[in-house]
């Protein structure tokens, strides 16, 4: 179906002089070079991220400025101005090297519900030169283990609750020498480990920011594959670069901005553009800890006065369920611009917006490994429902073939990048041939389909491998089947991604069994209890199929393509290499 382009808003309409007013001119003008010079150095070469996000802003009239509202599941409200977060922060940056001896390159991770204590850490952690490893809150024992293990970390921060998630996975976690607790008034630690809240009243308030290379490990992201792991992407201290240049020309910061990323922060967005994006740009950012829930997020909309507004396909399909009528009932007059990432947005939940808000969603394209916003919607520019956008400024997209030389307008192919930004990842945590793969005839080779139109605009066509996309969470179905077989009946497992009006696509398993064990409802409902304990909600299968075998190619290698093609009603293709029966 063909969708009517929703036509870009006259400059007068905006509340604003938007960043980015002529595309073309600033792709040609604007590099990177320029850019950086916009940001707080310490000299040519050293930088580091909490300090451009929190510590400069003190140099200037935002010192006193709110940096972060916060507002609990309960409806408690606190207030962070800039100065109250470089204090804080440097509170931890002191407890991790003056007294757990957490040097430069250490990996600290976070297991945390979406509560201050996270930024603030991951702030302190930043500025002593320690590598963040974010983790969801919802991520299962086996999550956390393989990622905790994998990266070596060397500190983890934690609540109570989460840590009783865990408690029988730490013995295997021989680099984990403290967890540190932060209580917040609820459930008493474990003797064994520290607080946080003690820790943090011992410590002082003044730090010198560690003097990081821009080439200095900052960031872990793990995401899932086809095989394997999750891996970890490394992302440097120059990724700030890219953080501020999109949130400044796409998100379209402005100095008296309230701006809502509803990611979580143990997700890459809530990173990228839940923490360093809006903060090195001095915007002011509310956060909401609570899940989602309709009426709560269009009240909390209406309350704070959100004027940007970052969200998921899923969520905003979510909405769309919940009816035109209840929207009504809200006032949303600060609202300038609003933003969808994680997944493709459909175009009736773009046009849905325009309906309900007066304005569009802009999709954007980007992945754990590039770091920042790489094709966008800006808000300049006309929306062509269901694309992606346009290539950011210093961005060369291009759509390639199967040998990696570029295809004209309108052909599909992969989707590939020119390399060379500064936020795109520097490595997998030791899977250096892993990384140096994704790089082919100049290209990084992003494992997405699409295609470009003669107007430069991208569209999404679907992932070149396994990997299934449910609610903008990207699951390794590697990581589901291993867990699945470790169910005592369960003998093999193959794991695929159904589409799904909601949540684009859901984790369903196809699994058989082994001798002795009957196919009843009563098992199936076992199998779920066990993943649904081992995995989080968002990766454990939502739907469990039994089946006599699974196809396998002759050297048994399980065969997803059929497993998808039969749950949908496919022709099967080509089976000539499966395994003889």
């Amino acid at each position: 179906m063909e969708y009517p382009i929703i036509p870009k808003k006259p400059l007068e309409k905006f509340a604003v002089k938007p960043n980015l007013q002529d595309y073309q001119k600033m792709r040609e003008e604007v590099g990177w070079d320029k850019i950086a010079r916009e940001l707080d150095w310490y000299d040519n070469e050293h930088i580091n991220i909490a300090n451009v996000a929190i510590d400069s802003h003190l140099k200037t009239d935002r010192r006193d400025k709110k940096a972060l509202i916060w507002e609990s599941k309960k409806g408690e409200i606190e207030e962070y101005t800039f100065l109250d977060l470089s204090q804080l922060s440097n509170k931890f940056a002191n407890v991790l090297n003056k007294k757990l001896g957490v040097e430069k390159g250490d990996r600290v991770f976070f297991f945390l519900e979406r509560i201050p204590e996270i930024y603030i850490g991951i702030m302190g952690t930043l500025k002593a030169g320690g590598v963040i490893g974010p983790l969801f809150s919802a991520f299962g024992p086996d999550a956390v283990k393989d990622r905790l293990a994998d990266s070596e970390a060397k500190v983890l921060v934690t609540s109570p609750a989460l840590k009783k998630k865990i408690v029988d996975i730490l013995p295997e976690l021989p680099a984990l020498e403290n967890i540190i607790i932060v209580e917040r008034g609820r459930e008493k630690k474990d003797p064994h480990d520290l607080s946080y809240e003690e820790l943090m009243a011992e410590a002082s308030e003044s730090f010198d920011v560690v003097k990081t290379h821009k080439e200095d490990y900052a960031i872990m992201h793990y995401t899932s594959g086809t095989t394997g792991k999750p891996k970890g992407a490394v992302h440097v201290h120059e990724a700030v670069l890219g953080h501020y240049a999109t949130g400044k020309y796409v998100l379209d910061f402005q100095e008296d901005d309230i701006y809502w990323c509803t990611a979580d922060p143990g997700w890459v967005t809530g990173t990228s553009y839940g923490m360093f994006a809006p903060w090195s740009n001095g915007i002011t950012q509310a956060v909401y800890e609570g899940g989602f829930s309709a009426k709560r997020w269009y009240k909390f909309i209406e309350e704070k006065k959100v004027t940007i507004w970052y969200t998921a396909p899923t969520a905003i399909r979510m909405l769309m369920k919940a009816g035109d009528e209840l929207p009504r009932g809200y006032c949303f007059d600060s609202l300038r611009n609003l933003y969808s990432v994680g997944e493709p947005l459909n175009p009736e939940a773009v046009i849905w917006g325009e309906r309900i808000f007066g304005m569009a969603f802009h999709d954007n394209w980007w992945q754990t490994e590039t770091g920042c916003i790489m094709i966008a919607n800006y808000p300049i520019q006309d929306i062509k429902p269901g694309s992606m956008g346009r290539p950011f400024l210093g961005i060369e997209a291009g759509i390639v073939d199967d040998d990696f030389n570029e295809l004209p307008c309108g052909e599909e192919g992969s989707l590939a990048l020119r390399p060379g930004w500064p936020s795109m990842f520097r490595t997998y945590w030791k899977k250096e041939e892993l990384y140096e793969s994704q790089f082919i005839n100049g290209w990084y080779i992003s494992g997405d389909k699409a295609k470009r139109d003669e107007e430069d605009y991208f569209w999404f066509v679907g992932r070149a491998d396994d990997v299934i996309n449910t609610a903008g969470h990207l699951v390794g179905p590697f990581e589901v089947e291993s867990l699945l077989i470790e169910h005592p009946a369960v003998a093999e497992a193959g794991v695929i991604g159904k589409p799904d009006p909601i949540a684009m696509e859901v984790v369903k398993a196809f699994v058989s069994l082994k001798v002795g064990y009957e196919a009843t409802e009563e098992l199936r409902l076992d199998i779920h209890k066990f993943a649904m304990k081992r995995l989080s909600r968002a990766v454990a299968p939502r739907e469990i199929e039994f089946i006599d075998s699974l196809p396998k190619t002759r050297s048994g290698k399980i065969m997803r393509r059929l497993l998808k093609a039969k749950e949908l009603g496919l022709p099967l293709g080509d089976t000539s290499t499966l395994e003889d029966d």
